[in-house]
């Protein structure tokens, strides 16, 4: 894995880097940067690293410039010792939101989520989605939600169904857990992948990898039964089995 550092404290950055040798002997530090001013001008000539671990509060400002100006679409740690930047940190392709002081455990954890995000050969998410889709443009790649008073990022790769139920919205998630979303199911409907995601109906979602069993409702009709929402009745629209099925098929 190869990393960059955006980090201007030499204290902080010593400890990242004794940190990330505990963690990994594959990883590949390839450059440390101190300011926004420096990153961005290695970020816009150097090759793309699989993921960026940048604190926030540097000395010419925030990193989020960094990543508000070029078009960043590889994972990226946020290290701070401030919380009130967790929401910018995910609305900046943040994987993870490391407080410090924070533990080799910790950085562990992030790197984990982060390299499931990373696309092989190097290739530019953007460009490894095109390949797939024959088309322009990207797909959200993570979802941020909410438990008790933590913020929890879900990798879209994660998410088995999205669902509507009495005015909210919520994603159903491998470990068969539902989280409300702050987005409607219209909306969802046009950042997810196509070919991973089928809206069977007006109400859900479904993931082409959820655990499902699928039923003959009615001669036109197919009910689906997902594992750990078994009390959601999923029925696919009469207008749409045709496509489903070759969805499924394809």
């Amino acid at each position: 894995m190869r990393l960059v550092i955006i980090e201007d404290e030499e204290r902080a950055a010593n400890f990242l880097v004794r940190a990330l040798k505990q963690v990994s002997t594959e990883i590949i530090i390839e450059a440390r940067l101190e300011s926004v001013e420096e990153s961005m001008n290695y970020l816009r000539e150097a090759s793309m690293p699989d993921v960026i671990i940048s604190d926030i509060q540097l000395g010419d400002g925030l990193s989020f410039e960094i990543f508000e100006e070029l078009k960043i679409e590889v994972p990226i740690i946020f290290t701070t010792a401030f919380d009130q930047y967790a929401i910018d940190a995910f609305k900046a392709n943040g994987v993870d939101y490391l407080l410090k002081p924070y533990s080799p455990e910790d950085l562990s954890v992030a790197l984990a989520k982060a390299k499931r995000m990373v696309v092989p050969s190097h290739t530019s998410l953007w460009e490894e989605l095109s390949a797939q889709m024959g088309q322009t443009g990207s797909f959200k790649k993570r979802f941020m939600v909410k438990s008790g008073s933590k913020i929890v990022v879900v990798p879209a790769a994660e998410v088995m169904a999205f669902y509507s139920l009495q005015k909210g919205t919520y994603i159903f998630t491998e470990s068969k857990r539902s989280y409300d979303i702050d987005y409607t199911l219209e909306t969802v409907s046009g950042l997810i992948d196509p070919t991973r995601f089928f809206r069977v109906n007006r109400s859900c979602i479904v993931s082409i990898d959820a655990n499902k069993e699928i039923y003959q409702w009615s001669t036109s009709r197919l009910k689906i039964t997902l594992s750990g929402l078994e009390d959601l009745e999923i029925i696919v629209a009469r207008e749409r089995t045709k496509e489903f099925k070759e969805w499924l098929d394809q």
